[in-house]
């Protein structure tokens, strides 16, 4: 089932960083997210010890940033393991700065599961 990426980083997402927000800060890095296509949008995502916070639109001081369509964004929420390397090396997601915390983007949708 697709997730509704707008609901996700507009209401989902700040709520859970608001409930575990210790969890939040050990994944140590500010994402810069970037989702192309119908639905899609642009967010900050801070989980580093400033954080944790998201909010919509360009922020200032991404560690990472990550550019990729809707379709593979779904792909990529559904098993960020799996996926996220096929994506990465097919060329649809782009990276630009630290892409060491691009293993630990899944961690942001799972927070308070393990």
């Amino acid at each position: 089932m697709a997730v509704d990426i707008r609901k996700l980083f507009n209401e989902e997402l700040p709520v859970t960083l608001a409930r575990y927000p210790q969890q939040a800060r050990e994944i140590g890095g500010r994402f810069q997210l970037h989702i192309t296509g119908e639905g899609g949008g642009s967010w900050f995502v801070d989980a580093s010890e400033t954080g944790p916070h998201v909010a919509p639109g360009i922020g200032e001081g991404a560690d990472l940033t990550c550019t990729l369509a809707v379709e593979d964004f779904q792909k990529l929420y559904e098993n960020p393991q799996a996926h996220g390397t096929q994506l990465f090396f097919a060329g649809k997601m782009k990276m630009v700065g630290n892409q060491m915390l691009a293993m630990k983007l899944g961690k942001l949708f799972t927070l308070g599961t393990s």
